[in-house]
């Protein structure tokens, strides 16, 4: 580590989605670096509720109901919260992930700071721009968020590209992949869970999501059905849960493949079950980076998924696996069909895979970018 230990501010949303798995494994790797990572957030994050780690401190945002208020005013809430740990804690920084709300919380806390400098970074994840953002009235508070942050990264060359076309903001967007830990993501990973939803010699295809309309888990359950129909004796693991899992539920019924199809629901040890996995089926509709696709790399399995947004930079088409158009379930059936039949084409796409993952997406590659990054911003 070069230079003094910082102290940083780390909000996020606690879920399972890219955004709250990206800042709990960022905070974990700054912890290790001897930096000390607080979470300022409503509970603690997904990632991050297993294991204790040194240098990770936990705030928790809490919101009193007050009769006055039709709804929760939890954006104010987490400003205070964050004004309140970065004059406690002394804090070196905010790195807020979302611009809504976190980046107008954020600045919010830092005026009420003044004269005390609060710097803050923000790393836009995807539906901050593509959705929340360009809501008309959403549009002019996402752009200033940016604009009055002290830097602003995005994880992809798709969603950069996207912000300064939707946005033309004056502040420089930064690209700062995703990444996955290697360490924790491979293959058989002990303690091995295969036996519990595959029988030997079978199949695993495996998807994971939070399961809403844009992750498409019906094609999903339709490529599986047409690699069961082209011969291949296999089951697919689903994990995860949300509004589409009685849609996908419904059309494996359908499909005659339901006793094939295991939902297990949100999981806390997704590298366990991950590397018990053959091929990974992703045919999101889009996606700002792909962080499921790039994990199951590291597992070795070959990846079957959308060529949209960011999926193209972490997968190559015929390398780690294969990509097609959003929808085109017929053509992801049938590379499904060629994963399934061929151990040999899938051990070698898995190899692959799991270099590129190691090599070009590695944690230190991104923790070395972010703690430059804290460096420039940082009081001195």
């Amino acid at each position: 580590m070069n230079g003094r230990p910082l102290k940083i501010g780390i909000t996020c949303h606690p879920t399972v989605g890219g955004s709250g798995i990206l800042a709990s494994e960022l905070g974990k790797f700054l912890a290790r670096r001897g930096h000390e990572a607080h979470f300022i957030t409503m509970s603690v994050p997904y990632r991050l509720r297993e294991e204790f780690s040194e240098n990770i401190y936990f705030h928790t945002v809490e919101v009193e109901p007050y009769p006055l208020f039709e709804h929760t005013p939890y954006n104010m809430a987490l400003a205070a919260k964050m004004r309140e740990v970065a004059a406690s804690e002394k804090l070196d920084l905010l790195h807020v992930h979302y611009a809504i709300p976190h980046a107008i919380s954020a600045f919010l806390a830092a005026q009420m700071l003044l004269p005390q400098v609060l710097p803050i970074v923000t790393t836009l994840h995807g539906t901050d721009i593509t959705l929340v953002g360009q809501d008309k009235s959403f549009f002019e508070l996402t752009r200033f968020g940016i604009e009055n942050s002290n830097a602003v990264t995005a994880v992809s060359d798709y969603l950069k590209a996207k912000t300064e076309e939707v946005f033309n903001p004056k502040r420089e967007i930064r690209r700062i992949h995703n990444f996955a830990d290697s360490g924790l993501f491979r293959k058989h990973r002990g303690p091995c869970h295969r036996s519990s939803f595959a029988a030997e010699g079978q199949v695993v295809y495996m998807h994971m999501s939070n399961f809403r309309p844009v992750k498409r888990v019906e094609d999903v359950v339709h490529v599986f059905a047409a690699a069961i129909k082209g011969g291949v004796d296999g089951v697919l693991v689903m994990v995860g849960e949300g509004p589409t899992q009685r849609l996908a539920r419904d059309l494996a019924e359908k499909l005659g493949v339901s006793a094939r199809v295991k939902f297990l629901g949100n999981q806390m040890d997704v590298p366990a079950i991950m590397g018990c996995g053959d091929v990974f089926l992703f045919p999101s509709e889009v996606e700002s980076f792909g962080l499921a696709p790039l994990e199951a790399m590291a597992c070795e399995m070959p990846v079957i998924a959308s060529d949209s947004g960011g999926i193209p930079e972490v997968v190559r088409h015929n390398v780690d696996g294969f990509l097609a158009p959003v929808g085109d379930v017929q053509s992801m059936g049938e590379y499904a069909v060629r994963l399934g039949r061929d151990p040999e084409l899938r051990a070698q796409m898995g190899a692959e895979g799991r270099r590129r993952a190691v090599e070009v997406f590695s944690p230190d590659h991104a923790v070395d970018q972010y703690e430059a990054l804290y460096r420039e911003v940082a009081a001195p």
